[in-house]
């Protein structure tokens, strides 16, 4: 990543202003958006690169699933590797011993906690430095801590990053890219060592950052947190929670006002992650959701509703894509067109528009992540092994969305994964099996689903003559980046952004704190564009690290 700075590019009536400081990661992704008397009034998010794995897909063994779908990404291969195994779990009717689910929510939460300073620190923190910020009280002591590459505590929370994934290439042989879960268990066989040398690990990341730098607290105290009241009588009850990174965040997010932003639709999906490794000893679509222990659900902003992949479509009106209309992925088409031609039909991205079918609403755009997956924490009658925690359902009910909460929710994950894992690493039991081997069946469908980091990752298989027929992948996201749909309604990125007041065309740096606080893997660029005499004002380039 370079370091910070602006490079101004004039172009006949054109400014093209590029911010080089702030990292995406994978692809491209631009975002043009429409200003009228300094407010945003219309956005539209271009997903401007193909890969096509689905198409690489068809026609090969059914686990070839678990070696390509964790290279689409780099940094959340192992989210891909846990639904691509639970799809041909439920495909071909496996059993899954006990060992074999603790070791594989064990991998997917070292994942994602190692993600959470990595973002946080390189990805997110360091646009908080930026100029437009000097006059806050609060601006040199964000720019000491977090300042990119020189910030105190940047280089502290991207080391500390590295940490984690030691845990999952322990029972994982590598990271990324591993491919050591199977459908029936897992290929592991570690021992004690392996298992007191990552209980030191996880420690370690306790003690160096998450207490010490991040909560300014133990991981239970900031946990008894279940309202906002709650958040803001913590940050008084002590200066080392009041100067912590969480409580320095949360001040100055408010002081700068991103409290005020970013809300984004204020309806929420999550396919749920992490099984109770005695209820789901025979994956199945229909026996997931009752043996999830992070619970999966829709909230439409009012009321909570069951999750049920058959409800979810694939909108391709507005993308690069033959044709148009909306398709369960079991029937996926992804056949892509050249975007010159796309353009002529009004398209403009090569990113789909995943839908779900609310009971009485019709096909809705619904926001994933650590926000969606913490308000479906708060959803009422959890059984006592499931996740409750109403913190986030008190929150945006009493402040609503922003871009802070959406951070906040992230950064609260943190402590919450640290305990499960702890748990989880104790109850292995070595002298129980890791594998039972499957009947590879010739046909069969399947799905599978987790929480990446980023949020709700699912697989869709279809087997015939044991070859893959079908195979659609529906990533966090595409539900966040997606584009309208053919009833006009737009994503939740684009959403996000509509009302939002810019301060400075040229350099439109909160546009830029909102799409990071989605966390997309993409490049970001954002156009912007005044409403009156469609000139372009800007280019805010976030450049790939």
């Amino acid at each position: 990543m370079s370091k910070q700075g602006t490079k101004t590019i004039i172009k006949s009536n054109k400014t093209e202003i590029k911010v080089h400081s702030l990292g995406r990661v994978e692809g491209d992704l631009d975002v043009k958006v429409t200003i009228e008397n300094g407010v945003v009034v219309d956005a539209w998010t271009e997903a401007t690169m193909f890969r096509g794995f689905e198409m690489i897909l068809k026609g090969k063994d059914p686990q070839a699933g678990l070696i390509v779908t964790p290279r689409i990404c780099g940094i959340c291969g192992g989210s891909h590797l846990t639904k691509a195994v639970y799809a041909l779990d439920t495909a071909w009717n496996t059993q899954v011993p006990p060992n074999a689910t603790l070791i594989r929510n064990i991998a997917q939460a070292a994942e994602t906690i190692q993600s959470i300073p990595r973002w946080f620190y390189a990805l997110f923190a360091i646009g908080l430095t930026h100029k437009n910020y000097a006059s806050s009280k609060l601006y040199e002591e964000v720019v000491r801590r977090w300042a990119p590459f020189e910030g105190e505590h940047y280089e502290i929370g991207v080391t500390v990053s590295a940490k984690p994934v030691e845990i999952y290439a322990i029972f994982g042989g590598q990271w990324p890219h591993s491919s050591f879960m199977i459908p029936g268990g897992v290929m592991s066989a570690p021992t004690l060592s392996d298992i007191t040398r990552s209980i030191s690990i996880l420690e370690y990341y306790r003690d160096s950052w998450l207490e010490k730098i991040l909560l300014g607290s133990s991981v239970e105290r900031w946990l008894e947190n279940k309202t906002w009241s709650d958040v803001l009588a913590w940050l008084d009850e002590k200066p080392e929670h009041r100067d912590s990174d969480l409580g320095l965040f949360i001040r100055y997010s408010m002081e700068i006002g991103m409290d005020k932003y970013g809300a984004g639709p204020g309806s929420y999906l999550a396919t749920g992650n992490f099984f109770h490794e005695e209820k789901y000893r025979y994956p199945t679509i229909e026996g997931r959701n009752a043996a999830l222990i992070a619970r999966s659900g829709i909230f439409d902003g009012k009321e909570y509703h069951d999750f049920d992949q058959a409800r979810i479509r694939e909108d391709h009106t507005y993308s690069f894509y033959r044709g148009s209309g909306s398709y369960h992925p079991f029937e996926g088409i992804t056949e892509p067109i050249d975007p010159i031609e796309g353009q002529k039909e009004g398209k403009y991205t090569f990113a789909k528009a995943p839908r779900y079918d609310i009971p009485g609403m019709g096909e809705t755009p619904l926001e994933v992540g650590p926000l969606a997956r913490q308000v479906m924490a708060g959803r009422p009658n959890a059984e006592e092994w499931q996740d409750y925690d109403p913190l986030f359902l008190n929150i945006i009910n009493e402040i609503g969305p922003s871009s802070m909460v959406r951070v906040l929710a992230r950064l609260h994950e943190a402590a919450k994964y640290y305990l499960r894992m702890r748990k989880w690493l104790q109850q292995i039991d070595l002298n129980e099996k890791f594998y039972i081997k499957p009947n590879e069946l010739p046909e069969g469908r399947g799905f599978g689903a987790t929480e990446a980091a980023r949020g709700a990752l699912a697989d869709w298989i279809e087997i015939k003559d044991g070859k893959i027929e079908n195979y659609q992948v529906v990533t966090p996201t595409a539900w966040n980046i997606g584009p309208r749909d053919r009833h006009g309604q737009r994503g939740p990125i684009e959403t996000a952004m509509i009302g939002l007041p810019v301060k400075n065309p040229q350099d439109p740096v909160e546009l830029a704190h909102i799409a990071q606080s989605y966390d997309s893997c993409l490049v970001c660029t954002v156009h912007a564009y005044d409403a009156k005499t469609n000139k372009e004002l800007a280019k805010y380039e976030v450049m790939k690290m």
